[in-house]
């Protein structure tokens, strides 16, 4: 599990590419409520599924 991930995190799903970018909502210790912008809201198991963080200058791009 990344221990960055904090609510407000902007993430990408590692295989879920057309999901597009996501915000995470909350943080539960391992359970992750993440709004992506092409698919909605999701509840992510950070043990089984390691986010990608996004940084800001990945953004301006």
């Amino acid at each position: 599990m990344n221990y960055d991930i904090v609510p407000g995190t902007i993430v990408r799903h590692p295989t879920e590419h057309d999901w597009g970018l996501g915000q995470v909502q909350s943080v539960d210790g391992s359970r992750i409520t993440v709004n992506f912008e092409n698919s909605g809201k999701h509840l992510i198991n950070g043990d089984v599924i390691n986010l990608e963080t996004v940084h800001e200058t990945e953004l301006d791009d």
